[in-house]
């Protein structure tokens, strides 16, 4: 199950790098009305690999942590993410996504069964390191999808 996993977080960064080739910039930071442009949806990934990442990493050197739930919408308005041009807002998400992968691909089943209780989200509830990296995963499958349709 891992290295499917994996694959497909080694995904995201590859596959907006080919969504966005050749593309203006002007393009890639033009919204649709009502939507994000393709700068919005990198932004938003950006916060979510961060924040997501984080507990990753919290959970393999924590034993059993508590962790306060921290949204990565909020988290956005913590970072310049939204105001970077497309470009090195990707090199900067490769960057940090190849950091998570030397960080994930190593794991033994016992590390990715890691568990911590998750608080400030209603009643506390369990995350692992794999459900983590599984609503990572898939959530940036959409938010590709979405791209692929803004600049197809």
């Amino acid at each position: 199950m891992s290295e499917q996993l994996l694959s497909l977080l080694r995904a995201a960064p590859v596959g907006l790098a080919k969504l966005s080739d050749g593309v203006p910039e002007q393009r890639l930071h033009t919204a649709p009305e009502g939507e994000w442009s393709a700068r919005d949806v990198l932004a938003h990934l950006r916060s979510c690999a961060d924040v997501w990442g984080d507990c990753m990493a919290r959970l393999l050197v924590e034993d059993r942590p508590t962790i306060r739930a921290v949204s990565p919408r909020t988290w956005i308005d913590q970072t310049d993410y939204l105001a970077q041009p497309f470009l090195p807002s990707l090199q900067a998400f490769s960057r940090q996504r190849a950091e998570l992968l030397a960080l994930l691909e190593p794991l033994g089943p016992e590390q990715w069964a890691r568990t911590a209780t998750v608080t400030g989200a209603g009643r506390p509830y369990e995350r692992t390191v794999l459900t983590y990296a599984e609503r990572l995963a898939t959530h940036e499958r959409g938010h590709l999808k979405q791209v692929a349709g803004l600049l197809g």
